[in-house]
């Protein structure tokens, strides 16, 4: 989807009869009976249903690779090689290709890769979630995400590039999931020690969390000596303010306790609106918890085509439905593009 929002043209080839699993996954489903999940990552896409088994779609798909700049793929190891076509063999025919394979754990793995597996496997649930409650996921699919935005970064760069050797990329949600660890990872790597559940805390930096005001919660986001400073004033907490021990961050990470507990009190006895005008008068990074509608107004976005992209990115065609566009691109192949 964010190569279509970027511009290029994608055929999505789906399975006869089924489709993509993800229109199943509701409800809510949509006039159309379409999913709201599969919605909200199938834009600017035509739809073909393909059956790997018969050599009439074999041949489809030979046509439509030939004239492709790029296949992306997240077929189990050995799946599209038992139909001749697999990675290699169609890279040794098309010289100018590139093909992108998202796996769920590498190459050679066989095992499927659902995000919540992942999740698991990866170090974010052991980080997520109160420091004395259960491993918790992420509330989207981020793992999902995140290797998506992976591989269109990796294909783009490739295309960049000139289509430099090797021309198969992979991409694997488990990689993706664990380098998104990013600080976290390199706290343990540096201490030898692992990484813990912080809840909404952060492990580097105090004051960073929510804090609850007398209407909502709200959160706070210190991250400069002179930004805590600052805060104080804002906060009217002179007591913190003064104290030496608590001018640096490694200070305060050694008060912790006593430092979050007097703005945690000091927070409570007025409403969220007041703290952050305060907040943003003095340039400290401030904001409150915002349920999913109201965060959604402050975006374009559509119960058909989901949040809009950013620039460049446009929407260009809705969802398909299921083998929308097989007679068309069957007669004409990628001529079934057509200007909008």
């Amino acid at each position: 989807m964010i190569l279509g929002d970027f511009g290029a043209d994608v055929i999505k080839i789906e399975r006869t009869g089924a489709g993509d699993e993800t229109r199943g996954w509701g409800p809510p489903f949509d006039d159309r009976g379409e999913s709201a999940y599969y919605l909200s990552a199938n834009r600017n896409k035509l739809s073909v249903a393909a059956d790997l088994t018969q050599e009439a779609d074999q041949a489809l798909l030979r046509t439509l690779i030939a004239e492709a700049d790029v296949v992306l793929e997240n077929f189990r190891p050995g799946t599209l090689e038992r139909y001749g076509l697999g990675a290699t063999a169609m890279l040794a025919q098309h010289p100018r290709l590139l093909w992108c394979t998202i796996t769920g754990f590498g190459l050679d793995s066989p095992r499927p890769g659902y995000d919540f597996v992942v999740q698991a496997e990866s170090g974010w649930m052991a980080i997520t979630g109160e420091p004395d409650g259960s491993p918790m996921k992420v509330g989207v699919a981020l793992a999902d995400v995140l290797a998506g935005k992976d591989a269109a970064i990796a294909i783009l760069a490739a295309l960049a590039g000139g289509r430099p050797e090797p021309r198969w990329l992979s991409v694997s949600l488990a990689h993706s999931a664990t380098a998104a660890l990013v600080n976290v990872a390199q706290n343990a790597l540096v201490t030898g020690t692992e990484a813990r559940r912080w809840g909404n805390a952060h492990p580097n930096l105090v004051p960073y969390q929510l804090f609850q005001a007398s209407d909502r919660p709200v959160v706070i986001a210190v991250g400069s000596d002179a930004q805590f400073a600052a805060a104080m004033r804002a906060l009217e907490l002179p007591a913190l303010a003064g104290d030496p021990a608590l001018a640096t961050n490694a200070g305060r990470l050694a008060h912790r306790d006593r430092v979050v507990a007097a703005i945690a009190d000091r927070v409570r006895t007025a409403p969220a609106r007041t703290w952050i005008a305060r907040l943003e008068g003095v340039g400290v990074p401030g904001g409150v918890v915002k349920p999913v509608l109201e965060a959604l107004q402050e975006v374009a976005s559509s119960p058909l085509t989901g949040v809009a992209p950013q620039a460049p990115g446009t929407i260009r065609r809705p969802p398909p439905r299921l083998d929308e566009h097989g007679a068309s691109v069957r007669s004409s192949g990628w001529g079934a593009f057509t200007p909008l």
